[in-house]
């Protein structure tokens, strides 16, 4: 059995450790070296003594960064995989060899992203098709490939952090029995499409041009900050999912104005009529902002904003699961680390 080195400890590498290899991983390395240990196993520094190994295989996105790194460094890179493709093959690309050590789930995954499907499961399965098949019609034909190979071990579907905050604002607002609804932002083929499932008349501005018209959806493109077209106490049931966070930075078009999304938390208030729900979600963890992406606001940072309004629920959202009712310091320092959390925030005027 060959013995292997795993370039990195995150998400991508989890999910190689995780899936079945014909190999002994002796080893994990970091870029930048910050634990002794990981799954029970050993984590090296790039300037530290490897155990002996017959392949490095980098599970990392950051492949080219990685790839100067061991060229400056003298690495053989003949002796490294790289799961994320560069723009070159480069390493170990031999068929043979990768089916061996890294098996079909991970070998398949190596396949997508370097667009190499006719060497994976794709060819036996058609094959086998072409074996088996007795009806003239659906006879393979070679002009008519569409070759996908990303599905077989694929999850079915995903419930990550916008369908559980989705999900969350649908239910509180059909549970209020609203029947017109005003959103800032918030995405159509999720939350909106929830609300029109319900037959609740939503009114959605977005500085976007929308994809069509659907009935019970009326639309505004404009820039939200002001909410210029809506009147004030205008509204008793509103929202804006993972949309505020994003105002002034330019990424969707808009101006760049640091104070934007602080201004339309103060419009957003004028808005809504007294006794009037607001449900909003945002980043939480440690307040920073990650130009031109979003801001990440401490919890109370957003509770002391909307002063007019008296909080019911501060909810926390994360990759699979919704903690409920949180302490509003809980999460002050959390780096996020790629997992972003997202806190639920459901508001009524007082």
């Amino acid at each position: 059995m060959k013995k292997i080195l795993v370039w990195g400890t995150g998400v991508k590498s989890i999910e190689f450790f995780e899936n079945e290899v014909n190999a002994n991983v002796v080893g994990f390395i970091e870029t930048c070296k910050k634990q002794n240990e990981f799954k029970g196993i050993s984590v090296y520094g790039i300037d530290e003594l490897w155990p002996d190994y017959d392949y490095v295989v980098v599970a990392n996105t950051y492949s080219s960064e990685i790839y100067e790194e061991c060229i400056d460094r003298g690495f053989n890179i003949n002796k490294f995989i790289f799961l994320y493709p560069l723009m070159r093959q480069v390493g170990e690309t031999n068929p043979e060899v990768l089916k061996d050590i890294l098996k079909e789930r991970n070998y398949t995954m190596y396949c997508i992203q370097y667009g190499r499907y006719g060497e994976s499961f794709f060819q036996d399965d058609l094959d086998e098709y072409q074996r088996k098949n007795v009806r003239d019609n659906f006879h393979i034909n070679e002009e008519n490939l569409w070759p996908i190979i990303c599905d077989k071990y694929s999850k079915a579907g995903t419930m990550g952090n916008y369908f559980l905050q989705d999900l969350w604002a649908a239910k509180l607002i059909n549970r209020t029995g609203a029947k017109k609804h005003f959103d800032i932002g918030s995405r159509i083929d999720g939350f909106i499409g929830h609300l029109l499932a319900m037959d609740i008349d939503v009114t959605l501005i977005d500085i976007r041009e929308f994809p069509g018209e659907i009935e019970g959806l009326h639309t505004i493109v404009d820039d939200a900050t002001t909410l210029r077209a809506i009147p004030e106490e205008s509204i008793e049931s509103m929202s804006a999912l993972c949309s505020l966070e994003h105002f002034g930075l330019g990424r969707y078009g808009d101006p760049i104005d640091p104070e934007a999304c602080f201004i339309c938390f103060e419009e957003i208030q004028k808005r809504i009529k007294g006794g009037g729900n607001l449900y909003i979600s945002l980043p939480i963890g440690k307040e920073r902002v990650e130009f031109n992406a979003h801001r990440i606001f401490y919890a109370s940072t957003v509770i002391d904003y909307f002063y007019e309004m008296d909080l019911v629920e501060y909810s926390c959202v994360t990759a699979d699961r919704i903690d409920y009712n949180v302490d509003i310091h809980k999460y002050d320092q959390d780096e996020h680390n790629g997992n972003y959390r997202y806190g639920l925030f459901h508001f009524v005027k007082k």
